[in-house]
């Protein structure tokens, strides 16, 4: 894949762009972040949906969200092959890539796989609900294969935007610092994805076991590492953990406030009102850990920062998230703010939750074996992050 920024075929278009970038960014930015965006209010508020209302349907307002995703995707992905096959956009076509004999960027490829996926999960999630059963599961094979189409429209725009970013600083637009946040506000969200599809692995009376570190050391260092050394910027760990954190704490605010009514039963939680998702893990602290830790050891060797970060990003999550497990089943967090007083309209009143209890907690040996493997994963998922990160530094297309 070349990283040339620009063509020297072209050098009036590459000016007059250079000059429209200084005070814009790509119209195909703004509107994939919007698409992202979109996808993410709507898996939270389907979520919300099943636990609040039960299964109702397929046109609920909250799968529209999701499925605009796939729309604006779409619409951008048309519009820039069409441009960048037919030579309309000189510019477009020297960034692109050809695939199958059509130009276009390599996010917008990327995206289009994860748009194929997300419209086949519509009906395999129609049929196996009708088969199996009205549930309220985040991992089945039809919300995976969705969810997995929803990260790759995410990581397609990422890339679009990730090579915008890259060629504006090589020509030292003025729009970069613009486009780096755009970057790290997507990567935040894509963040949120990965946390999203944990969540069950995740729940607060798991905290006292080793499994939820396991999970979390997985899939966040990876791609806290990856989106710190794409951006090049020394907060970035932070600032993505912090659009995770603050997007679902707006979610705890904001969902209560709409009304709603279990349509299936059994009911065994009287719900009045949209029940939000569980207060956010407390990545942001070893994300911050992890942005001081990669500032100070920028001359290291790739596996000496991994094997480092993952004894640390693994030391802070449990450090803070173990006490804080313990306050979240305290009635003291059942407050509109930690929302720990919410259930969903199957939770039964001996459920660990409602009484306060953690879930089989795990103590001793069994707890540090458990430990030490969310380290060594935690370490392994750093390196890849670290090393795609760079990779991901030279696309210019």
């Amino acid at each position: 894949m070349s990283t040339s920024a620009t063509p020297a075929l072209f050098p009036a278009t590459v000016a007059a762009k250079r000059s429209e970038s200084a005070v814009s960014l790509p119209w195909y930015t703004w509107l994939g972040a919007l698409a992202v965006t979109s996808a993410s209010i709507g898996g939270a508020w389907d979520v919300s949906w099943h636990r609040s209302i039960g299964r109702d349907s397929f046109w609920t307002p909250a799968h529209m969200a999701i499925y605009l995703c796939g729309v604006l995707g779409g619409i951008i992905g048309m519009v820039l092959v069409v441009q960048a096959t037919t030579g309309r956009d000189a510019e477009l076509r020297a960034q692109s890539i050809s695939v199958f004999g059509l130009r276009a960027p390599l996010g917008v490829f990327l995206a289009g796989w994860g748009g194929v996926a997300m419209l086949t999960s519509a009906p395999f999630d129609n049929w196996w609900h009708n088969a199996y059963g009205l549930d309220v599961k985040i991992v089945s094979p039809p919300h995976t294969l969705l969810i997995l189409g929803i990260r790759m429209i995410s990581i397609g725009i990422l890339f679009l935007v990730l090579a915008a970013m890259n060629r504006a600083s090589a020509a030292g637009a003025a729009n970069h610092k613009a486009l780096q946040r755009m970057f790290l506000y997507v990567a935040g969200l894509a963040v949120g994805g990965t946390m999203f599809f944990l969540q069950e692995f995740n729940e607060i009376g798991n905290l006292h076991r080793a499994l939820p570190y396991i999970a979390t050391a997985i899939g966040v260092p990876v791609m806290l590492a990856t989106f710190s050394q794409a951006s090049r910027y020394r907060w970035a760990a932070t600032a993505t953990a912090s659009v995770y954190t603050l997007f679902l704490i707006a979610e705890i605010l904001t969902l209560p406030l709409f009304p709603a009514q279990p349509k299936l039963g059994p009911v065994f939680y009287p719900v009045t009102h949209m029940v939000p998702a569980q207060f956010p893990m407390l990545i942001l602290a070893p994300a911050i850990a992890l942005d001081l830790l990669w500032n100070y050891t920028k001359s290291w060797k790739i596996w000496q920062i991994a094997v480092v970060s993952g004894v640390v990003f693994t030391a802070v999550l449990v450090v803070v998230e173990w006490p804080f497990a313990k306050f979240l089943l305290s009635p003291a967090s059942r407050n509109r703010f930690f929302g720990t007083g919410y259930f969903d309209y199957l939770t039964r009143a001996n459920d660990s939750d409602v009484l306060g209890l953690f879930w089989h907690p795990t103590h001793g040996a069994e707890l540090a074996k458990g430990l030490v493997i969310a380290v060594v994963c935690g370490m392994v998922s750093t390196a890849l992050g670290l090393v795609f990160g760079r990779w991901m530094r030279g696309v210019q297309r």
